[in-house]
Parts: C-alpha cells; sequence; structure tokens
C-alpha cells in the first residue's frame, strides 16, 4: 500500500492505457465509451436526491483512490467523464473508478 496524504492508495499500476487496452476494458464496463479522450457515462435517477447521494456515495470512494471524476449534474442525470489530466489520457485509475461507480450504481 502507497500513503498518500490520509489516503491510502491500492497496489494497483498507475499508467496510461493503450487504445487497445482500452477497448478490451470497455468490453467489460457496460455503459461506458470514449467521448473526446475520457471514459463517459451518463447515468439517470428517480429524483435529484438519489442522484445526489449517489454522487456523495462514489466521492468516497473516488477519495480513497484520490483520483476524482469530472461530473455534471442536472436533476436526475448524472454525466461522468474520467480521465487522468496527469497522465494525458485514460488510465488504471479510470478503469478501477469506473468499475467501482458501476458496482455502486448497482446497489
Amino acid at each position: 500500500m502507497l500513503l498518500t496524504g490520509y489516503t491510502i492508495m491500492s497496489d494497483i499500476e498507475y499508467r496510461k492505457l493503450s487504445e487497445a487496452e482500452i477497448k478490451n476494458e470497455l468490453d467489460k464496463l457496460d455503459g461506458w465509451k470514449v467521448v473526446s479522450g475520457k471514459l463517459s457515462r451518463t447515468l439517470k435517477f428517480e429524483n435529484f436526491i438519489q442522484a445526489f447521494s449517489f454522487m456523495t456515495k462514489v466521492a468516497l470512494e473516488a477519495e480513497k483512490m484520490n483520483h476524482h471524476p469530472e461530473w455534471f449534474n442536472v436533476y436526475d442525470r448524472l454525466d461522468i467523464n474520467l480521465v487522468t489530466h496527469d497522465l494525458k489520457g485514460i488510465s488504471t485509475y479510470d478503469i478501477k473508478l469506473a468499475r467501482t461507480i458501476n458496482q455502486l450504481y448497482l446497489r
């Protein structure tokens, strides 16, 4: 484990993925696609409270990873984009966070 500030990072390798690796991972990630070089997904909820509650759950997981989504919320819709700015592309952390988001959404 790597300790960064107060955040414990997992042992997952932190690196930019190739186009082939991204395509392979996308085949395993329901609802995600690449838009403008970022992993992208739109989620729908019954209302604003459910959308905001979901964002809070994701925020807690993202903070544990020290890897944060770009997102936009309007009422019952949440648009999420994942990209690793310092690597200038989609990374292993984006895939891990996308998987976590999918797991949280299914609950």
